[in-house]
């Protein structure tokens, strides 16, 4: 019997959930790809890929992991795993083993999001608190989603979900696109994730590459057709 094809495994990144998939899980399940969406904790890059090398570890059978944005980071650790068998990169950082993504980030100028952020404060173990981070609402547009409906874009940023500030300083324990294949999509109008990032990274993985003329970070909910596109490829590549 031949082997089953893989099961695509879509990690989301910060300020938003499994729902910025929507319009690529629909693109890929017409064409009957076995597709997963993950809800990611946002609590810090540790807990976080163990958290998804957990989901992994019980799906059988071959996995793609897809990570958008600082979901590229926890691929890029869970991805180790040994029925992973790609990475795809969108929007995304792909770090090295040992880095951080504000050290990855800091090769390079920041980009608007860092003057758009907004602290919070949540309970943790102790009675002690911890710092997330959030986008002003009134930046989510021009940050986040400049090539989305405005309309859609309120409905972004009012259900947005922030990332804890840990995140940033914590560095990967492993890289696994130093072992497995990857592909990439860079999203060349990014405000969130400097552009020029997300090509280092996906130059140094050896990833192949395409790029989207005028894409925001919000890649994932304005051109899902071209996401799920590359998926696909490397979905095909992989069975």
């Amino acid at each position: 019997m031949p082997p089953a094809p893989p099961t695509v495994v879509l990690v989301h990144g910060a300020f938003t959930d499994a729902a910025g998939w929507l319009g690529v899980i629909d693109e890929l399940q017409r064409d009957d790809v076995a597709v997963l969406a993950v809800a990611n904790p946002l609590r810090g890059l540790t807990c976080d890929a163990a958290y998804l090398a957990s989901v992994v570890s019980q799906i059988d059978g071959p996995v793609v992991l897809v990570g958008h944005s600082y979901g590229g980071a926890l691929i890029t650790v869970a991805g180790t795993a040994d029925n992973v068998v790609g990475l795809v990169y969108i929007a995304a950082y792909a770090l090295e083993e040992g880095e951080s993504l504000s050290q990855l980030q800091d090769r390079f100028p920041a980009p608007a999001l860092v003057r758009s952020l907004k602290q919070w404060t949540y309970p943790t173990d102790g009675g002690k608190t911890a710092t997330e981070v959030s986008i002003a609402p009134e930046a989510f547009l021009s940050v986040f989603a400049a090539d989305v409906s405005p309309s859609l874009v309120r409905v972004l940023a009012a259900s947005q979900r922030p990332l804890a500030s840990a995140a940033f300083t914590e560095e990967a324990s492993a890289a696994a696109w130093r072992t497995k294949p990857c592909w990439a999509l860079v999203a060349d109008a990014d405000q969130a994730i400097n552009p020029d990032v997300e090509r280092f990274g996906a130059r140094r993985a050896g990833a192949t590459t395409i790029e989207l003329e005028g894409a925001s970070h919000a890649v994932t909910v304005s051109r899902p057709s071209a996401v799920a596109d590359l998926i696909r490829d490397a979905v095909r590549a992989t069975s």
